[in-house]
C-alpha cells in the first residue's frame, strides 16, 4: 500500500489537500476521520484552516491501510489504533501539552520581540517537536513489522 503513495516531503505542515495527495484519501474524508479517530488532531489555525504534522500523515497513512487494505471497519481500525498508540508510545501527554501550549505563540520574529528567552525555547520546541516525529516513525515501523508475525 505504502509503496504506491508518494514520499512525504521534509516540510513542517502539511495544508488537507497535501494530506489527500500523499495518503490517497480526499479531504472530506480526513474530517470524517479526525471525527472518529480522536489521536488525529491537526493544527487549525485562521478560518478553521487545518495543518498536519508529519506523524500525523504517517498515522493517515495507517489508518487508510487499516480500512481500505486489511478491511477493518472503522470500529475495528479505531481499536487497533489505540491499542498500537497504548503499547507503542507510552505516556506522551506532557509532550503534547507542551507543543499544544505552543501553538498559540505568535511565530518567527513576533515570538522573539515578544520574549527575550523565545530562542531558546524555540529550540526546545524544536527539539521537542523532531524526538516526538521520530518517536512516532518508529512506532509506525514496529506496527507494520508487527503484522508480519
Amino acid at each position: 500500500m505504502e509503496n504506491s503513495l508518494p514520499l512525504i516531503p521534509a516540510k513542517r505542515y502539511f495544508t488537507i489537500g497535501e494530506v489527500g495527495e500523499l495518503c490517497g484519501v480526499k479531504p472530506h474524508v480526513l474530517r470524517y476521520w479526525e471525527q472518529e479517530f480522536t489521536q488525529l488532531r491537526p493544527m487549525k489555525r485562521r478560518g478553521n484552516r487545518r495543518y498536519y504534522q508529519h506523524h500525523e500523515v504517517l498515522m493517515i497513512r495507517r489508518i487508510r491501510d487499516l480500512l481500505y487494505d486489511q478491511g477493518f471497519t472503522i470500529s475495528g481500525a479505531r481499536n487497533k489504533m489505540q491499542e498500537l498508540l497504548q503499547t507503542g508510545t507510552g505516556n506522551h501527554d506532557h509532550d503534547n501539552g507542551l507543543l499544544d501550549s505552543a501553538a498559540g505563540l505568535p511565530e518567527g520574529d513576533g515570538l522573539v520581540k515578544a520574549c527575550p528567552e523565545a530562542e531558546a525555547l524555540q529550540d526546545k520546541l524544536a527539539q521537542l517537536d523532531s524526538w516526538r516525529l521520530v518517536r512516532h516513525e518508529l512506532n509506525e515501523i514496529r506496527g507494520l513489522l508487527a503484522l508480519d508475525f
